[in-house]
């Protein structure tokens, strides 16, 4: 199976080692990843802030780059519902602007084929047992956009618990958001500081080494806050955990 592997701005920038996981994590599994230099932002953060128009030229980009393969895999809940969700949406809006059909012609082929990682294990490779090997113990994060947007329910839990030498201890109030939310946490920073402070405190309580969570934008808002708090706790993405072998373990 060739796919493509879907980094997004934040991984490409502050967290490539996530990007690396998921290379060798796939490749191990038998799937052929390219990565297609000409990626760029999906959009997510102009539609978020309210430059809708603005992403569409991001949108069509995203369209034009990954159309082609059989399937496009990224370790982002929250840019991975960009395309599902929010890119239908964009083409209706654009047509009940009077704007036509063009742009949800132009962004259809790439809705139903963009996974996040978890649910591309799970749904279409159809593994749970990747053959990580991770001796650990570690406390979850469902993320919102994985959550309530792209409905992961328990396929990050499975992988998780399927990994070799992990102890999953269950996170108090773990479906409760983080706190970060993008431009949220710049607008609302009291706020958001304070949800990120509960969070935190909650996963401190499982005794667990590491927090997990299926974004890194997620995990960048509550790696600091831990670093604040001094936990001694680490955040690490998902990916980074199930590319974990016996013979290759995770720095």
């Amino acid at each position: 199976m060739r796919v493509a592997l879907f980094l997004t701005c934040v991984n490409d920038t502050l967290y490539p080692d996530t990007g690396r996981a998921v290379v060798k994590l796939l490749t191990r599994l038998g799937v052929d990843v390219d990565f297609p230099m000409g990626q760029t932002c999906c959009g997510q953060a102009h539609y978020n802030t309210g430059y809708r128009h603005e992403a569409e030229p991001l949108a069509r980009k995203f369209s034009d780059v990954f159309r082609e393969y059989e399937a496009i895999v990224t370790p982002s809940g929250s840019c991975g519902a960009m395309v599902r969700e929010l890119y239908p949406r964009m083409g209706e809006r654009a047509r009940a602007e009077g704007r036509g059909d063009t742009l949800a012609r132009t962004l259809a082929p790439v809705v139903p084929k963009t996974y996040e990682l978890t649910e591309f294990l799970v749904d279409v490779l159809g593994v749970t047992d990747v053959g990580a090997f991770y001796p650990h113990t570690v406390t979850y994060h469902p993320t919102c956009h994985g959550l309530r947007g792209l409905g992961l329910g328990d396929r990050p839990r499975r992988l998780l618990e399927a990994v070799k030498g992990l102890e999953l201890r269950e996170l108090p109030g773990a479906d409760e958001c983080c706190g970060f939310g993008g431009t949220f946490a710049l607008k609302n920073s009291d706020v958001s500081a304070a949800m990120g402070k509960d969070k935190v405190r909650n996963a401190e309580s499982t005794g667990a080494e590491v927090l997990c969570a299926a974004d890194n934008s997620c995990l960048m808002h509550l790696g600091g806050t831990m670093a604040r708090l001094r936990t001694g706790m680490r955040p690490v993405h998902i990916a980074e955990i199930l590319a974990s072998t016996e013979e290759e373990p995770l720095g």
